[in-house]
C-alpha cells in the first residue's frame, strides 16, 4: 500500500471503496483487527456487508472500521471522506463547505457536515510540544500591508518604510520621538 502524494493521486486512489477499506484497515489495526468494544483478536470479516464480526459474544459483535472514529453513525461513504479530510488539510486558506460540497458532488449540507467532524478532529491533534527540528511552509499570517486600513499599518514591508523609524511614547498631548537605539 503506497500511500498517495498529490490530490490528483488521492482521488484516483480513494475512488474505489475496497481500496479505502483497506487503507484506513491497514492504517487502523496494522497489527490485525481488534473488536473496538471487547478488544479480542480475530475478528471475522462479512465481506457482502463490510463488517467485522467479533468472536465473543456480546450486544455490539458486527461493528464497520469507522466504529470509534469521528465518522461513526455517518452514511458518508470512506470514498468521499478521505478526499474531503486531504482538502481540509492542504488547503492554506482553509475550504469552505460550497467549495467542498462542488468538488465532491455533495449537497452543502453533507460538505458542511464533514468539514465540521474534520476541524473537531484537527483541534484535538497533538498537544504536546514537537521536538528536535520541526520545519514549516506555506504559512499565511494576514494580509498584505497595502490592503489594510492606514491605523493597522506596522511600517514594515511597504511604501511607508522608508522613511526613519523611531519609537514614539505618548507624554500629555503630543508624542515624543525617541530615536532608535543601536
Amino acid at each position: 500500500m503506497k500511500a498517495p502524494k498529490t490530490f490528483l493521486e488521492a482521488v484516483r486512489y480513494f475512488s474505489d471503496a475496497d481500496a479505502c477499506l483497506e487503507f484506513l484497515v491497514a492504517l487502523r489495526w496494522p497489527r490485525g483487527v481488534v473488536c473496538p468494544h471487547c478488544g479480542a483478536k480475530g475478528a471475522t470479516f462479512l465481506e457482502r456487508a463490510k463488517l467485522w464480526k467479533c468472536k465473543n459474544t456480546h450486544p455490539k459483535q458486527k461493528f464497520s472500521v469507522k466504529v470509534g472514529t469521528i465518522f461513526e453513525d455517518s452514511p458518508i461513504g470512506l470514498d468521499k471522506l478521505f478526499p474531503a479530510m486531504w482538502l481540509a488539510a492542504n488547503c492554506k486558506n482553509g475550504i469552505s463547505s460550497y467549495e467542498l460540497h462542488r468538488c465532491l458532488g455533495v449537497t452543502q449540507k453533507t460538505a458542511w457536515f464533514m468539514l465540521q467532524r474534520i476541524r473537531l478532529a484537527m483541534q484535538k491533534g497533538i498537544t504536546g510540544k514537537f521536538s528536535g527540528r520541526v520545519e514549516a511552509d506555506e504559512t499565511y499570517i494576514g494580509a498584505k500591508a497595502r490592503y489594510m486600513h492606514k491605523d493597522k499599518r506596522t511600517g514594515v514591508g511597504h511604501a511607508d518604510s522608508k522613511r526613519p523609524r523611531c519609537k514614539a511614547s505618548w507624554n500629555g498631548q503630543r508624542p515624543i520621538n525617541i530615536p532608535k537605539s543601536s
